[in-house]
């Protein structure tokens, strides 16, 4: 049987069949968890946006209840548009400021100081981000902090891996809280709780374990991003959201996902774990992206990199022997 080429169409779906379908799964999914409705964080950006509209197609509004909880670095266009996707979808929402309970934990105080270990003259009124960098060239994927001054210079250092953990472990503080919170209302309302990571995202790793990536149920996770684009505009979600490019809202810099993570921007992404997930050939992706085999080649071994390293995140606790828990467990 021949093979279909390539190319953006390999992505298509069935928006309608879909929301019916994952509609059907929100149903017998709380029916089974004995739960009322859902309970989501609201980011603003097309994945929560989506699962928010596909789980008021199934339950109703008045069975779901959204939360925004911006911090210190978030976006204000984040906080924005989040309510702007709970008020046309007429969910209940609240607004939790997270800022001060992750100062009280030493979220910043923790990143500012691996941050200062390679940037002395760093304040907080500086801005940062991370930056992966390597992969593509053939090289080791390595890290670099990106710093604005008060002045509006720019400037990169390399990350040795103490300050890189240490960053990340800080700014992990962020999801872990965010879900807190979540799973307080979800206590409170009897509901569950959606995690909202789409296939690429979920496929890769690229989530805090016990922080994004703990919830009850994940309605997109079997979706490529650019199916996940498709079903905003189909649900009818505002513009903002469908055109929002993808970014990790964690640092005062504007960040976008391939940036920190991904080798590639997310629709090449999408075709690359696609290809990857077809067993396709790096000339055959190569040929799809517009590049070399070798730049392919590369992509593609990411894929699998990512997936070895992560596979922590995905685990259960290991526990020295089976617990019998019931037939039904």
């Amino acid at each position: 049987m021949k093979r279909p080429a390539l190319d953006a169409e390999v992505l298509a779906l069935d928006c309608e069949a879909e929301t019916a379908r994952i509609g059907e799964f929100f149903l017998q999914t709380l029916r089974g968890l004995n739960k009322r409705g859902v309970v989501l964080g609201l980011s603003g950006g097309v994945d929560s946006s989506v699962c928010a509209a596909l789980a008021v197609r199934a339950l109703g509004p008045q069975r779901v209840f959204g939360l925004l909880m911006p911090e210190r670095d978030s976006s204000q266009a984040s906080a924005s548009l989040g309510a702007q996707v709970a008020q046309q979808l007429g969910i209940e929402h609240a607004v939790e400021d997270i800022a001060p309970a992750l100062d009280a934990i030493g979220c910043y105080r923790w990143r500012d100081e691996a941050v200062r270990s390679v940037l002395p003259d760093y304040t907080p009124e500086w801005k940062i981000k991370l930056a992966i960098s390597g992969g593509l060239a053939g090289g080791i994927n390595h890290f670099k902090l990106i710093a604005q001054a008060p002045d509006g210079v720019l400037s990169e250092t390399r990350l040795p891996l103490r300050a890189y953990l240490q960053i990340v472990a800080a700014t992990n503080h962020k999801q872990r809280l965010r879900k807190t919170l979540e799973y307080f209302h979800a206590d409170r309302l009897n509901y569950a709780v959606i995690g909202t990571p789409n296939r690429l995202e979920y496929d890769q790793g690229f989530f805090v374990k016990n922080g994004d990536g703990s919830a009850d149920l994940k309605p997109i996770a079997h979706l490529y991003k650019t199916q996940v684009y498709a079903l905003a505009r189909h649900l009818g979600l505002p513009e903002a959201v469908c055109n929002a490019a993808p970014t990790t809202d964690t640092y005062s810099l504007p960040q976008g996902q391939d940036e920190f993570y991904f080798a590639l921007p997310w629709h090449q992404m999408d075709l690359a774990l696609w290809a990857r997930n077809h067993d396709y050939t790096a000339d055959e992706l190569a040929q799809a992206l517009g590049t070399t085999p070798q730049v392919a080649a590369s992509v593609l071994a990411d894929i699998d990199a990512k997936r070895r390293t992560t596979r922590y995140l995905h685990a259960r606790p290991a526990l020295v022997e089976p617990v019998f828990l019931g037939d039904d467990a």
